[in-house]
This record gives structure tokens, C-alpha cells and sequence, in this order.
């Protein structure tokens, strides 16, 4: 079942779970807009012509808020999906934003970085007037940082000939960005993770965690998560995987890899090369994938030993693939609880950036921690009658945004 398909079911049993009128199912599963661009870039070999998209969402709440993903496989398709489920992270936290998504069908390893910024700026240009502090707010994903999001300011900046630097999140610090960004959505992740874990009775510390994934979320996951007590046995990329019943030094592994330009099941220093499928399938308190989506779907659901997993990455979880983790007595924390640090953090840059104030790195973290406590509370609280925490948090968003629009006059 495809990524769309899953999240429109959730949303078509929370309609009916709170009792709204069915069709207002179709209402939120179209997108208010829907943008395709061709990106004609001249490289050493000629133009290329490259695809660009933004899909907005929903913006009953506030501005359309979601990254700009650059991959090789991203297309319109993964756009909605990945815009609706940024509809229903924001509605969930309670921060007032919207849903939105774009990026561009490329492969960013392969651009160098004069004609990554020549793209970005292209793309920018072409999208200036979607953009807008007040009305849709990209920021990082996959295949995007800090670098790409000051291009899309400098660009937007020169479209309206002005400053502004609230157009776009995860900048760097020198350009208005905020401290605790770029660790944002791991440190959120093994806060919910901790909370999760907490509720089940798991004890601290010693409590055994397998990583799927060893970029930016994954990384600082890893690190929260072993200073809390957590011991990491596993962590993969895309290549493989590294585990070590003992626990890796990840600390080690990250710079190793960095300095020698290795994937980490190479780091044989510090563990045991093993395949993606085993590091999910591995006797593991705890397992969070933080890759790719469906990762984990009905052929390798039934292999995996996790008491809890939490969902770092976006729908990593198939329909089929829940269902039977479900059924085995596995509990899921959802994407849009568990990796809603990354868009909170960002929430607090756009405040600073409207204002013009600048917090520390210890003010960003309480603010970010109260927000998601806050979530994490309400999320408990709607889990009544056995419902798993991807039920309760579509109840909490879907009704959230609903009530927004009525009181709008949308619906």
C-alpha cells in the first residue's frame, strides 16, 4: 500500500472515530496546490532539465510549513503524501502552521556546488511567489541543509528586494538561523523515545537501541540516547550496517567515517559489518528507523524482535508491515510525534526571525522540550479504548485541523 493510501486511512478512521460527516475526508486529503516546474540547468555537458514540486497542503492552522527534499525519487506523489503528514505533525504540536512539501527529482551527490546553488536558486525563483514569511515556509530534508536554505533566502530576498529572513528555516546561524537546529529532530526523537520507553517500563540505563540510518537524525539520535543510559548496538546507511552487542563508541564511528569517507558498516574497528534486514531484525529493546520509508513492510515485519519502535523517519512503516508488528504485541510511536523536534525547533526560528529576538541554546531546548511534553501529554491522554499512539495522534490533528477550517468557513 502506498505512503498516500496508509495516511488517507488513518484519516478516514479518525473522521469516523470522531464522528464527522465522511466526506470531509476528501476535503482533507486534496491539497490546496499543487506546483511541477521544469528546471533547465546548464552543466559542463549541456542543459539539463530538471523537475521541481511544491505541494501545499493545508493552511487552515497558518502558513504552509514543510522541507524541500532533494533525491532521485522524489516526485509529485511523494510531495502530497509527505505534505499531508506535515498537516498533521504541526496540528499534533500544536504550533501554527500548515502542511507543505517540495523539492527536486535529482541526485545531490552528483551536482557540485556551484550548480546545487545555480538549482536552488532556479527552483527559489520559479516558487518566489508561493514563498513568504506568512505563507509558506520551506526548510531542510533529505538531500538539504543550511547551505541550500541560504540560497532560498538570498534568492527570495533579491525577488522581493528586501530582508526576510522568516522565509525559510534551518538557515545557518549567521543569517538568522537558531542554535539547536540542525540536532533538533534527533534530540526530539530521543526525548519521545525516552518517554515511550518510560511508559512501557523499560529501565534505565542499559536499555539495548538498533538504528536504522546514520545521517543528521540519526546521529544525534544515537548521541541523546546513549547519554540518557541507552546502549547502541546497531546503526546502519544506506551500504550496511555496524553492530556490537557491547555497545559502539558513536562518537568514534561518526568521525571515523567522516575522515576516512567509509559507510559504517566499514568502521571494523568498533564492530561487525552486518546486512539491513539482520540490524532490524536484531533482539533490540528498542528499534528506530530513521532511513527511508517503508522500510519496514510485511515481508521483514514479522522478523523484527522490538519491544518499541519509534518512527524518526517519515511512513517508514507500511500499512501491512503495522498490522502485523500490531499484532505481535510491538508498540509504534508515529513519525509525526516522535521526529516533530526538527519543524518545532524551526517554529522557534520563525519567532525569532519575526521578532527579532535571539535565545541561547538553553532557552531554544525548554522551549522545544515544553512543546513536545505538552504533545507527548495530550497524545497519553487520547489513548483510551486501546488505541495505538498513531490512532490517538490522528484523532488530536485530524480534529484540530478540522475545527480550524469550520471556524474558517472552508468546510
Amino acid at each position: 500500500m502506498s505512503q498516500r493510501s496508509c495516511g488517507t486511512n488513518y484519516l478516514s478512521w479518525a473522521l469516523d472515530y470522531l464522528g464527522m460527516d465522511e466526506r470531509l475526508c476528501a476535503y482533507l486529503t486534496t491539497p490546496y496546490r499543487e506546483i511541477t516546474v521544469e528546471l533547465p540547468l546548464l552543466r559542463k555537458n549541456g542543459i539539463v532539465v530538471f523537475k521541481g514540486y511544491r505541494v501545499q497542503h493545508n493552511h487552515a492552522r497558518g502558513p504552509f510549513k514543510g522541507g524541500i527534499r532533494y533525491h532521485p525519487e522524489m516526485n509529485l506523489a511523494h510531495a502530497h503524501a509527505l505534505a499531508e503528514l506535515m498537516t498533521w505533525k504541526t496540528a499534533l504540536v500544536n504550533i501554527p502552521f500548515g502542511g507543505a512539501k517540495g523539492g527536486i527529482t535529482c541526485d545531490p551527490a552528483a551536482l557540485d556546488e556551484v550548480e546545487r546553488e545555480m538549482l536552488t536558486k532556479l527552483y527559489t525563483r520559479r516558487m518566489a511567489n508561493l514563498f513568504g514569511p506568512e505563507s509558506d515556509i520551506p526548510a531542510p530534508d533529505m538531500g538539504t541543509g543550511p547551505q541550500e536554505m541560504a540560497w532560498i533566502y538570498d534568492a527570495y530576498s533579491g525577488y522581493t528586494s528586501g530582508h526576510h529572513p522568516g522565509v525559510v528555516t534551518g538557515k545557518p546561524l549567521q543569517l538568522g538561523g537558531s542554535i539547536g537546529r540542525i540536532e533538533a529532530t534527533g534530540r526530539g526523537v530521543s526525548l519521545v523515545t525516552k518517554w515511550a520507553a518510560e511508559a512501557l517500563n523499560m529501565s534505565f540505563p542499559d536499555v539495548t537501541v538498533a538504528i536504522q540510518g546514520f545521517g543528521n537524525v540519526g546521529v544525534h539520535t544515537a548521541r541523546y540516547l546513549k547519554q540518557v543510559g541507552c546502549r547502541i548496538i546497531a546503526v546502519s546507511d544506506v551500504d550496511g550496517a555496524l553492530y556490537n552487542q557491547a555497545g559502539l563508541d558513536i562518537e568514534a564511528v561518526r568521525k571515523t567515517c567522516e575522515e576516512k569517507k567509509i559507510s559504517v558498516n566499514q568502521a571494523l574497528d568498533y564492530g561487525d559489518s552486518i546486512k539491513q534486514d539482520e540490524l532490524l531484525a536484531l533482539d533490540v529493546a528498542i528499534l528506530i528507523p530513521a532511513a527511508i520509508g517503508d522500510a519496514i513492510h510485511e515481508d521483514n515485519a514479522p522478523k523484527v524482535k522490538a519491544r518499541l519502535i519509534v518512527e524518526a523517519a517519515n511512513m517508514p512503516i507500511t500499512h501491512e508491515g503495522e498490522r502485523i508488528l500490531t499484532s505481535n504485541g510491538i508498540t509504534i510511536i508515529p513519525d509525526i510525534m516522535a521526529n516533530a523536534g526538527g519543524v518545532t525547533v524551526s517554529y522557534l526560528e520563525w519567532i525569532q526571525n519575526r521578532s527579532g529576538l535571539i535565545w541561547n541554546l538553553e532557552e531554544v531546548e525548554k522551549k522545544t522540550d515544553h512543546i513536545l511534553y505538552q504533545a507527548w501529554c495530550a497524545l497519553c491522554r487520547r489513548r483510551q479504548n486501546e488505541l495505538s499512539y498513531r490512532q490517538a495522534a490522528y484523532l488530536i490533528a485530524v480534529e484540530r485541523v478540522a475545527q480550524s477550517s469550520a471556524l474558517r468557513g472552508y468546510i
